[in-house]
């Protein structure tokens, strides 16, 4: 992880503007996007345990995973959005936005990531009730389950990565899932409006003119789609 906290604090950034701005039925409406665009500021939580009470775990290691790299995600990512709050992204090189959009999403997982994590230390004995229930079902056993979790991390090691003990909404499972970076998706996101921007969605129709295909995909999304998925996540959460 330490490579994650240092290799990008000399990005700057996007356009984390409300899908709202992106979205009007106007053909050029790209170029009538205001800029100055809400920003969020994101806390920097304490650790959930005393440090020097952590078995297996060292205070120095622990204090300094969290005061440099979770604590350095946070900084990062209040950095990037206020970048991109403030950038005009329909005059911005393309590059710019690809890779300041790119950090948005490291530093986002990696806050995210980092959380869960500390939450997931300083406990005691097996799970139990509803939760163990739910192992039993999806892996076999609780055998079964420490057997899977703990093999995807050894497989991982001399590398960087995660290994997350996740919930599918599709599948209504419980599930092992192995991540190399923070660049995989949105930590406990659930999409509800998707474009494809691999070839095979556009070539055929529209060659290499890739943004003329982007513009007419946001002329024509359907919303009513996109707001019952929403409303329904908006009431599990």
């Amino acid at each position: 992880m330490t490579s994650d906290s240092t290799r990008r604090d000399f990005v700057g950034v996007t356009a984390v503007t409300t899908a709202a701005l992106a979205m009007t039925a106007l053909p050029h409406a790209a170029s009538a996007q205001p800029v100055g665009a809400p920003k969020m500021e994101y806390a920097i939580k304490k650790l959930p345990f005393d440090p020097s009470k952590v078995k297996g775990l060292s205070e120095k290691i622990l204090t300094s995973h969290y005061e440099n790299n979770y604590s350095g995600a946070v900084k990062r990512l209040n950095a990037i959005t206020a970048q991109l709050a403030s950038l005009d992204v329909a005059a911005a090189p393309v590059f710019t936005v690809n890779g300041l959009k790119r950090e948005e999403l490291i530093a986002a997982n990696s806050m995210i990531i980092h959380e869960l994590y500390f939450d997931s230390l300083a406990g005691e004995g097996d799970p139990t009730g509803v939760l163990a229930e739910a192992i039993a079902r999806d892996f076999g056993s609780l055998a079964r389950w420490k057997a899977e979790f703990a093999a995807t991390g050894k497989a991982l090691g001399g590398g960087s990565g995660w290994v997350l003990l996740s919930y599918s909404p599709r599948d209504k499972r419980l599930i092992n899932t192995w991540a190399a970076d923070h660049t995989m998706t949105l930590a406990g996101g659930r999409p509800i409006l998707a474009l494809d921007m691999y070839e095979h969605a556009y070539q055929m129709d529209y060659g290499a003119k890739a943004a003329a295909y982007v513009d007419s995909f946001m002329q024509g999304i359907r919303w009513s789609n996109a707001a019952t998925l929403y409303e329904r996540f908006a009431k599990e959460a």
